[in-house]
């Protein structure tokens, strides 16, 4: 492995770290409907035997801003769908429409709102916790560049300094989203 390599893994491990936030902030619901609240939730439904996600067995969409609509390809399954979500993390009530499955979505209260500004808050350190992994992981990859006779002095102190760029890059951008996730959820 040589310097370049190095950084490149690292920075990839920081921006999948980022994104894997951004995915699970697309779940936190706001008070708007939104697919990705079904959809990130991987919500598996126990039907033909097996366990499938919802996604696999029917095409999730939103009619207005305080609704998801659930449609199964096969409507025998309506029920199913309906006790998986019911059983869910969601916190939400389905109820069975003629051949789909609706969720109404109630407007947050300001309790609410607080309690998931909160979880954002737990998601994004939990990220800053695995940028700082891919810091360490970095850093330990320097020393082994050094053990090596890859790097130089210069270039062992180079090199930490990008990849403390990175982090700070990356620390930064978290916090970014976190703001701007915490002021969609407090909109009224």
């Amino acid at each position: 492995m040589d310097e370049e390599t190095l950084l490149l893994e690292t920075e990839t491990s920081m921006e999948e770290a980022v994104e894997r936030m951004m995915a699970d902030f697309a779940g936190v619901r706001t008070g708007k409907a939104s697919p990705s609240l079904v959809d990130n939730m991987d919500i598996y439904v126990a039907s033909y035997g097996t366990s499938m996600k919802l996604k696999s067995i029917a095409v999730v969409s939103t009619p207005d801003a305080r609704s998801i609509l659930i449609q199964p390809f096969d409507p025998s399954t309506l029920n199913d769908i309906k006790k998986a979500i019911a059983e869910s993390k969601l916190n939400l009530n389905p109820i069975i429409d003629a051949r789909s499955v609706r969720l109404p979505i109630p407007e947050l209260s300001g309790e609410r709102r607080k309690e998931l500004c909160k979880y954002v808050k737990s998601l994004s350190e939990d990220t800053r916790v695995r940028i700082r992994g891919a810091r360490k992981a970095g850093m330990d990859g320097i020393k082994k560049l050094k053990a090596d006779n890859i790097l130089t002095e210069d270039g062992v102190r180079q090199t930490e300094e990008k990849v403390q760029k990175l982090t700070d890059k990356y620390v930064k951008k978290v916090d970014e989203l976190v703001t701007a996730k915490e002021k969609e959820i407090m909109t009224v």
